[in-house]
């Protein structure tokens, strides 16, 4: 990797911070741009575009355009492939998907590649020293995306800070349960439902985004 590489890839893991929104697979055409639009619009540091049963490469870029004007980082679920083809920010991988050397390899240079590590210590620790730009933690609390995923505590995101990589936490997020995560070691939360199934998904976003800044570094309110 050359020195721009190297240089783009570290500015883009600096960035993984604040909320993580994750698009719901029912959202599709305009109503999942409009969507997008509304969260990116208001503060969400990192979108993660996630299709089932597979993305649709439109989709992908009109999502990536709309990152791009909002200054959001734009990861691809699970389609490596996709992810290079668009030049998107990242691809986030889980346990069934490419492992990091075979994403790499495929990659653009500079590219992100974030990693599941669900309530696994070991794991996160084995993807941290192949490269992964951030570790996921989860489901912190019951999701109802994935019902039957693994509990994952808080003090796991607290150990994990010794790994020296980005924390994200996941699964059943809400504005009430932020702070806790947040002060357990969490750099970024990824969340679904709590964003966008609400009525007003830009208002939560928005909500996020705030409890990311720095009060020192807020605007005076006359």
């Amino acid at each position: 990797m050359n020195h721009d590489a190297q240089m783009l890839r570290s500015q883009r893991r600096q960035r993984v911070n604040g909320l993580y929104a994750i698009t719901p697979a029912r959202l599709t055409g305009n109503a999942l741009l409009e969507a997008v639009e509304a969260v990116v619009s208001n503060g969400a540091s990192l979108l993660q575009y996630r299709a089932k049963p597979q993305a649709d490469p439109r989709s992908a870029k009109a999502i990536q355009a709309l990152c791009k004007q909002y200054s959001a980082l734009l990861f691809i679920n699970d389609d490596v492939d996709l992810a290079a083809s668009i030049d998107a920010d990242g691809v986030h991988l889980g346990r069934n998907d490419a492992g990091i050397e075979q994403a790499r390899a495929r990659l653009n240079a500079g590219q992100l590649i974030g990693v599941s590590c669900y309530n696994d210590l070991n794991r996160a620790r084995a993807l941290a020293e192949q490269g992964a730009d951030y570790l996921a933690f989860g489901s912190i609390y019951p999701s109802p995306t994935k019902p039957d995923a693994v509990h994952c505590p808080l003090e796991v995101i607290s150990q994990a800070g010794a790994l020296h990589t980005p924390i994200v936490a996941i699964g059943g997020i809400t504005l009430q349960s932020a702070p806790e995560i947040v002060e357990a070691g969490a750099d970024s939360l990824a969340v679904i439902t709590d964003v966008f199934e609400a009525s007003d998904p830009g208002a939560v976003a928005r909500a996020y985004a705030d409890f990311f800044i720095d009060p020192n570094e807020r605007p005076d309110v006359d």
